[in-house]
C-alpha cells in the first residue's frame, strides 16, 4: 500500500492558517448576514473590495470592519472593479494606508464588465509594481499555466486561477489546465471564481489546490449561512481526499470482495 501524501500547512506571507477557505464580503443582504456567514464558514482570511466597501474611507457610512474585526480575521484587500494596472496599484496603496501598513493584497485587473475575465497584460504590469513596492501579492489570473508561472517568478506569493467566470457558479471548467498549474507550482495555488456549490470546492481541493476563495456561491445561496457551513466541510473533505489519494478509474468492473478462498 502506498503512503498517504504528507500534509503541509497552509502558509501565506509567513503566517499559517488552519482554514483553507477564503471568503468575500460582498452581495449579502446586510452586514449581519455577512457576519453570520463568515463565522459559519470558519474562514480566517476575508477579502474586501476596497473600491466598493467602506473600511474607513467613508467615515459617515457603516464600516465593514465593525463586524469583521481585523483582530479576528486577516483582511485581504482586493482590487475588484479595476480595469488597468494604474487603478489597481492605486487601490492597493489606499488599502495599505487605511489598514495601517497592511501589505497582503489580492490583485485582480479585469478585462471587461461582461466576462470579468482577467486582463493578464495589465495584471502582469500591476504585479511587477506592487511586488517592487513591498506588497505580498496574491493574484487572480486566467488558467493559463504560462501566465501563472510568470506571476510566481515575478514574486507573487500565491496565484489564483479562475475555475469559471466570476459569479457564474459553473464550477471547474478546465481541470486539466489547473492540474498543469499545480504540477509546476512554486507558490500556493488557490482556485478563485466560478465555484457554485460544495462539490465544486471539494473537486478543487482534490486536485491539490492549497485553498479556495469564494463569495457568490455563499452569498447567492438561498440560505447563505447554511451554505457557508457546507463549504467549510467541503474544503476539509476535499483536502483529506487529496491526501488519501483516490482509487484509479477503470473501464470495467472489479469485485469488491477478495477472490481467494471462495467456497465452491
Amino acid at each position: 500500500m502506498s503512503q498517504v501524501r504528507s500534509d503541509k500547512p497552509f502558509t501565506l506571507a509567513g503566517r499559517t492558517y488552519q482554514s483553507r477557505l477564503l471568503v468575500g464580503t460582498g452581495k449579502y443582504k446586510d452586514l449581519e448576514e455577512t457576519r453570520l456567514a463568515i463565522e459559519a464558514s470558519g474562514a480566517e482570511i476575508v477579502t474586501v473590495a476596497v473600491r466598493r466597501t467602506n473600511i474607513g474611507q467613508n467615515p459617515d457610512e457603516p464600516n465593514l470592519l465593525d463586524v469583521i474585526s481585523p483582530e479576528r480575521y486577516t483582511i485581504l484587500p482586493n482590487t475588484a472593479g479595476c480595469y488597468d494596472a494604474v487603478e489597481a496599484v492605486r487601490t492597493c496603496r489606499l488599502a495599505r494606508e487605511l489598514l495601517d501598513g497592511h501589505k497582503l493584497v489580492k490583485l485582480e485587473v479585469l478585462a471587461d464588465q461582461k466576462t470579468l475575465f482577467p486582463n493578464v497584460i495589465e495584471t502582469l504590469k500591476a504585479a511587477e509594481v506592487l511586488v517592487k513596492d513591498g506588497f505580498d501579492v496574491m493574484v487572480y489570473t486566467s488558467d493559463d499555466p504560462i501566465i501563472a508561472r510568470e506571476l510566481a517568478a515575478m514574486g507573487c506569493i500565491a496565484v489564483m486561477p479562475l475555475a469559471g467566470l466570476i459569479g457564474t457558479g459553473l464550477g471547474i471548467c478546465n481541470p486539466y489546465n489547473l492540474r498543469i498549474i499545480l504540477e509546476e507550482a512554486t507558490v500556493p495555488v488557490l482556485v478563485d471564481a466560478g465555484v457554485g456549490t460544495a462539490s465544486d470546492a471539494t473537486i478543487a481541493m482534490e486536485l491539490g489546490c492549497e485553498a479556495v476563495l469564494m463569495n457568490s456561491a455563499i452569498a447567492h445561496a438561498q440560505h447563505p449561512v447554511l451554505m457557508a457551513q457546507a463549504m467549510k466541510y467541503a474544503i476539509e473533505a476535499g483536502r483529506l481526499a487529496y491526501l488519501a489519494g483516490r482509487m484509479p478509474k477503470k473501464l470495467y468492473a472489479s469485485a469488491s470482495s477478495p477472490l481467494d478462498g471462495l467456497i465452491s
